[in-house]
């Protein structure tokens, strides 16, 4: 049953303050027991940031709904933005339709319950918020934090919104991104990985939401996909991120680097200028073998000797870890050629190919240029009467498909056969990895945790050079003067590194709720405070402020760089 709030603004109108019988849904939940406490789940630290998340459909091919069914695994509420409208039990259905920019909200009996503008917003302090017939991963869809449904672009129509807390939306990411198979400590590496992509400052995916919930940003699946490790390495992990020169990373992944991840210009165009290689290099982003004995792979035939065998690395488990393509010279022409005018659209094929065009009898593949782990950068195809040169990673996967389906990497070596007439016959890639091969390898991190015994602070730091882990940096002033930071730290240790450009005096700070004042070093810019002595070995919050007697026009840059178990570092 639901009772009824009057709401202030004009625009809604009431059925009468009656009760309806709504229709409810029992939902059973199987993937993540509710019930189960698990280490830090319903934890929200002070100080985190919000993420909006914008909701698909069952196969994400849209984010644009005109009408949903909104319930709750506990009681919960409605409003029209921040005016009250209704309270609903457990399970009860609240039905949402649209005509032009109101919002119409029933009930199971098609009885009106309210006439409102929107954004309409369902919170539950009680238990997940679903919608009905969502599914995620097998799963019913439901959610943490609340749902909004906000009036899209064009009328009748409305997105779906899920806006809560950063370390909660991390639970349903990082099981969906990573097998909880991989074991704790690389699950808290790609906690920290995927937190620095969710924070990083990016273009919105749209006006109404930060990120979506699919590939095109991150899989957030929602808290019915939940894992209790997975939980607790986003728990363990909470606001870390890695740091590189005082800015978060970009702190790309995929799921297989074929034992060499490559640098970040030799595998995407420049975000500004689209050239390739980038212009824009990312010194934490280099190319790097799981051992230090692997030869560089730019070499034609270095690169054949790694990707026709299998030497030991961190991928060896990996189902990618080595593949094998193979075409006929009729096979090959097809692919090609469905595909080289949409991939020439891109820009990364020259001559360029028009739709329709159609490209003469292949002749010969050649490799012009590799990055230092093997990755393709630049080949020739060449034809009877033209040759075209293409590049990139990416495009070059999707230029040279197997029924269609694209190459798992560009990490690969072609080996032609000729017929008798030395005409090209049959073509075989032997080939490594999965995905673009920059950043963590997630099997690698699986293995480095599992086999190898390493911690996500070693993970994370094989896999992007010289980093810091350490809270999002902040700079304090008179106007922006304070800021509440929460973090984990396994060890209990950590040092607070400040650029003090300004020369202020002082920081001031409340640590686990005890008073401090560090005073600074004016004399150099960037100086380290050990804040062992106040930690715990887990959950901490500092509270960071800015004196308000000192000179205005001044400022102070910090972060916390969490140290390791067994030392701090310098």
């Amino acid at each position: 049953m639901h009772r009824l709030g009057i709401c202030l603004l004009s625009i809604i109108f009431l059925s009468g303050l009656v009760s309806y019988s709504s229709n409810t849904v029992n939902i059973p939940i199987t993937t993540l027991q509710i019930a189960k406490e698990t280490i830090g789940q319903n934890y929200t630290p002070p100080g985190a940031k919000i993420v909006r998340v914008g909701i698909g459909t069952n196969n994400f091919s849209s984010y644009v709904w005109d009408k949903v069914g909104i319930y709750s695994t506990g009681e919960f509420e409605v409003y029209n933005n921040k005016t009250y409208v209704a309270t609903f039990d457990a399970n009860d259905l609240v039905n949402i339709s649209t005509s032009g920019r109101i919002f119409i909200l029933t009930d199971g009996g098609d009885n009106v319950i309210a006439k409102i503008s929107g954004p309409v917003i369902f919170k539950s302090d009680y238990g997940f918020i679903g919608v009905k017939g969502l599914k995620r991963a097998g799963a019913d869809a439901l959610y943490r934090g609340q749902i909004e449904l906000v009036p899209a672009s064009k009328e009748g129509q409305f997105h779906i919104v899920n806006k809560l807390d950063v370390e909660q939306y991390l639970k349903g990411v990082v099981p969906n991104e990573m097998p909880v198979r991989f074991g704790l400590e690389a699950l808290k590496a790609q906690s920290v990985a995927a937190r620095n992509y969710v924070l990083s400052p990016r273009v919105k995916a749209n006006n109404n939401y930060d990120v979506v919930d699919s590939v095109a940003s991150q899989v957030y699946y929602g808290a019915n996909t939940e894992k209790e490790l997975s939980n607790q390495a986003v728990y363990e992990t909470t606001g870390i991120v890695a740091t590189y020169n005082w800015n978060l990373i970009l702190a790309l992944y995929s799921s297989t680097a074929g034992g060499y991840t490559e640098s970040y210009e030799n595998a995407f165009s420049d975000p500004k200028t689209r050239v390739f290689p980038s212009n824009e290099k990312k010194p934490y982003l280099k190319a790097k073998p799981d051992y230090d004995n692997f030869k560089k792979l730019n070499k034609e035939e270095d690169a054949f000797e790694f990707y026709k065998t299998k030497p030991k690395s961190f991928d060896i488990k990996s189902p990618y870890y080595r593949w094998q393509r193979e075409w006929t010279a009729d096979e090959l022409q097809t692919e090609i050629q469905n595909h080289i005018a949409a991939q020439s659209d891109a820009g990364f094929v020259h001559p360029k190919v028009t739709k329709g065009e159609v490209i003469r009898r292949i002749t010969a593949i050649n490799v012009l240029e590799r990055g230092e782990s093997g990755k393709i950068m630049k080949l020739q195809i060449e034809t009877e009467t033209e040759t075209y040169t293409v590049e990139k990673e990416l495009v070059i996967r999707r230029l040279f498909t197997v029924k269609g389906k694209a190459l798992p990497s560009a990490n690969l070596v072609f080996e032609p056969e000729y017929d008798e007439d030395n005409k090209l016959s049959k073509i075989t890639a032997y080939g490594g990895g999965y995905g673009h091969g920059v950043g963590l390898s997630q099997f690698g991190a699986g293995y480095m945790a599992k086999d190898l015994h390493k911690n996500y602070e070693q993970i994370l730091k094989h896999y992007y050079s010289g980093i810091a882990l350490s809270t999002v940096p902040v700079i304090l002033n008179a106007v922006l003067n304070s800021s509440t930071q929460s973090f984990y730290a396994g060890g209990g240790k950590a040092k607070l590194v400040v650029d003090n450009r300004f020369k202020a005096d002082f920081l001031g700070a409340k640590i686990n709720g005890v008073e401090e004042t560090f005073k600074l070093n004016k004399k150099e810019r960037f100086s380290k405070i050990d804040l062992s002595d106040y930690l715990i070995k887990g959950m901490n919050t500092i509270v960071f402020t800015y004196p308000s007697y000192l000179d205005k026009t001044k400022s102070v840059r910090f972060y916390v760089e969490v140290a390791g178990e067994d030392e701090l570092s310098d």
